[in-house]
């Protein structure tokens, strides 16, 4: 069973293997979602299914989400009935990649340990890596599949509402990691939100310092040792992450997990819907 990482050619044994297997692409693009339908159309791992982060990993109205912001997260039911709809079954090992730097894959992974299901990794490269090992690839859409019975477990992430990091702000209870990158973290661009800026006392990590410039994880003794660095002394189990909508604060912490530290929560609703609650304070610089 692979839980965080697995390498393209860890992959294609896995294949070989006749294991039951679901590998999904969650390629996607923030300035134009249906581009997401014209990459996984364009070139795909061989056999995969699309789980698009808007259609597919995010609620569709107030009344089907846990949270708010731009991506809020679908009740825990309803994502069951997501996968059920695309076939996969509890007895599968789950692969997720993209084509972005583990931005968006890493959601569906998180997803998959709050429903319960704890054998999905993180395809280590994403599609880069699996062309660079000859993987096979296909093109098109997926084809339908027959639906599956999955069945909710018990939650292996948690993730932590507005209210709850309100409650602790810049208490040492809660040391904020935001995945931004720097000039969204400092305000100096918003590109997305309301107010420009970061929750105050956050410290920020940008998602892309967990990769070399090979596109895959750090090796864990140096994530370590920059987690360390960023932290200060700072206790790791009180660590939230967060970024803008939940979504690219998730590198951090799979990478924290890397680290050896254990699995820290998600504020969910990240900076989107701090920055969108009235009397709620906002930092720059």
């Amino acid at each position: 069973m692979y839980t965080h990482l697995i390498s393209a050619h860890q992959l294609q044994a896995l294949q070989a293997s006749g294991a039951p297997l679901m590998v999904f692409d969650c390629s996607f693009d923030l300035a134009n979602p249906a581009q997401a339908d014209a990459m996984f159309a364009s070139k795909h791992i061989a056999g995969s299914v699309q789980a698009h982060l808007d259609r597919d990993l995010s609620a569709h109205s107030a009344a089907d989400a846990v949270n708010g912001g731009r991506h809020p997260l679908p009740k825990r039911e309803l994502f069951a009935q997501t996968l059920r709809r695309l076939g996969f079954e509890n007895t599968m090992q789950a692969v997720v990649y993209d084509r972005n730097g583990a931005n968006y894959c890493g959601r569906l992974w998180w997803m998959l340990k709050w429903a319960g299901h704890d054998a999905v990794a993180v395809l280590d490269g994403g599609l880069a890596a699996w062309e660079a090992a000859g993987g096979a690839l296909g093109s098109g859409p997926a084809p339908a599949r027959a639906p599956s019975g999955f069945q909710l477990g018990l939650e292996l992430r948690r993730w932590v509402a507005t209210q709850d990091v309100a409650a602790r702000l810049e208490q040492p209870a809660q040391t904020l990691i935001d995945a931004r990158g720097a000039p969204r973290y400092r305000g100096e661009v918003e590109p997305l939100d309301p107010i420009a800026g970061h929750i105050p006392g956050a410290l920020n990590r940008p998602f892309t310092d967990n990769f070399g410039a090979d596109g895959r994880f750090k090796p864990a003794s140096q994530l370590q040792a920059e987690f360390d660095h960023l932290l200060a002394g700072r206790d790791p189990a009180t660590v939230v992450h967060h970024c803008g909508s939940g979504v690219s604060a998730v590198p951090n912490l799979i990478a924290m997990e890397l680290a050896g530290h254990a699995p820290a929560p998600l504020y969910a609703g990240s900076y989107s819907e701090w920055s969108r609650t009235p009397g709620l304070p906002t930092a720059q610089g």
